[in-house]
């Protein structure tokens, strides 16, 4: 199979894993808030912190380090995975003896015993990492995708028959443990390699020097994506914990969904343009206009329907997470438009850019977080949009000097679907208010989201024809793809 076959292949199969998890966490995670209530959610969510941090030193870039090297002998699997398994051990461990001081560091001494059990995630994920990434290198994304899934399903099963069972907070430490699990022993079964009793030093130092860099990075990442959830478990408390991490999750899932895919064809597609100026700019006009097209109207519509999702979906106990889903869709606007950079900083060799703007980024969000929690989870929203607002001339004046193009040039391109979004949550908007007593949360949600899709695709259709053709281009594309790895 050619490299592009390969690589096309991959982005069908990455597609299916990364809708088909995130869909499906989706749907476990507001079965699961129905059941259960926002203060579980939060101590989930509490552990769930603690343990990122500690997972950063899993990571070690070791898995990076393996897929990109040119040369790659036994040794250096062999070197990666039991520094892998050592690793997981040693925070296992960690875990179990730092659980009590850090629960009473929260003061939430029922967290001491989710971190033990959460711990072992550790040790199980660490047979995992060498073996993806195996997978990876080989273009075996059907195999990971089919992990993903497997995983997601087990886990949700278990967490949502432990929710009707009773078991509260423990149906969510039992989704993960079975949903880590279960991808496990899908990637060993799918994976012909095994590892050695051997260790070489010498393979273990070139991984490493490698690997360094990617696990500052990965720290970088800890407090971009998790210092807000670290300050509010302070000095808020699981609660509001629970009510911010809901509305987060839905701009984590909205974001993987729209826009990420995208993003998985950028970096080997612009990597081929690098040498011809020209093509490159519009291929990366075309993945940013298309991603903005589709990801635009669906975070307008959120920011308008904001309460009659949380009320279809997770219910009226959940109504204090509205006002953050709605400034966090504001922050999913800026995402969608910006979120090429990484692809356009590796492949034109600045990949140090990407570090820098990360270490800005956890700057401003470290800062922002920890003014902005006094007043509460929607000021700490306010402050994520403050930070996105900041960043974005920034990181997209360096990408426009990169690509060889005015910063203005780069934005007249969203002009005409960010138009057509305003347009339809105007016309949702208008629907609201004349269909308000007559219907209720559930049908007004269903008939706003079927008024907004038409009004959008009609509004592109007629006023902007090029882009419509473009994504009918793709989405027929991917469908053909699909129709035939399925045969």
């Amino acid at each position: 199979m050619s490299l592009k076959a390969k690589t096309i292949h991959g982005v069908v199969w990455s597609a299916i894993q990364n809708w088909g998890s995130q869909i499906g966490s989706l749907v476990v995670f507001i079965v699961l808030a129905r059941l259960l209530e926002p203060e579980v959610f939060g101590l989930a969510a509490l552990a769930n912190v603690v343990l990122a941090f500690m997972q950063v030193f899993l990571e070690q870039g070791f898995a990076q380090a393996l897929i990109q090297r040119q040369e790659l002998e036994p040794e250096h699997l062999d070197a990666a995975f039991w520094t892998s398994l050592i690793s997981g051990i040693l925070l296992t461990v960690a875990g179990f003896v730092l659980a009590v001081p850090v629960a009473n560091g929260f003061e939430q001494p029922q967290l001491a015993p989710i971190l033990q059990w959460l711990s072992i995630v550790f040790v199980v994920s660490s047979f995992s990492r060498v073996q993806q990434s195996i997978l990876e290198r080989k273009f075996a994304y059907k195999a990971i995708a089919i992990r993903s899934l497997l995983g997601t399903l087990a886990g949700g099963i278990t967490g949502v028959v432990m929710a009707y069972s009773g078991w509260g907070v423990w149906s969510l430490v039992g989704q993960q443990l079975v949903q880590e699990f279960v991808g496990t022993l899908v990637l060993w079964r799918a994976s012909n390699w095994k590892p050695r009793f051997r260790f070489s030093v010498k393979h273990f130092k070139d991984l490493f020097n490698f690997g360094i860099s990617i696990l500052a990075f990965n720290f970088l990442g800890f407090l971009n994506n998790r210092a807000d959830d670290f300050l509010i478990g302070i000095f808020l408390g699981s609660t509001a914990l629970g009510f911010y991490s809901v509305a987060y999750r839905i701009l984590t899932v909205m974001t993987q969904v729209l826009v990420n895919t995208t993003n998985q064809v950028a970096l080997p597609a612009f990597s081929r343009l690098q040498e011809d100026p020209e093509r490159f700019r519009r291929a990366f006009y075309t993945a940013t206009q298309i991603a903005s097209a589709i990801a635009f109207p669906i975070f307008l519509g959120v920011v308008v329907l904001a309460p009659e999702i949380v009320i279809t979906c997770f219910g009226k106990q959940w109504l204090p997470s509205v006002p953050v889903m709605q400034v966090l869709s504001i922050v999913g606007i800026l995402r969608s438009v910006t979120y090429f950079k990484g692809s356009i900083f590796i492949a034109l060799g600045k990949p140090q850019w990407r570090l820098y703007f990360g270490l800005l980024s956890a700057g401003l969000n470290v800062v922002g977080f920890a003014i902005a929690v006094r007043w509460g989870i929607v000021a700490v929203a306010y402050a994520y949009l403050v930070r996105a607002l900041i960043l974005f001339p920034i990181t997209q004046t360096a990408v426009s000097k990169l690509i060889d193009a005015s910063l203005l040039q780069y934005l007249r391109q969203f002009i005409a679907p960010f138009a057509c979004s305003v347009a339809m949550s105007g016309a949702i908007l208008l629907a609201k208010q004349w269909l308000d007593s007559s219907l209720n949360s559930q049908a007004l949600l269903a008939f706003c989201i079927v008024l907004g899709a038409i009004f959008y695709v009609l509004l592109v259709r007629l006023f902007v024809p090029k882009l419509f053709q473009q994504i009918l281009e793709l989405a027929r594309l991917a469908s053909s793809k699909t129709s035939r790895q399925s045969l």
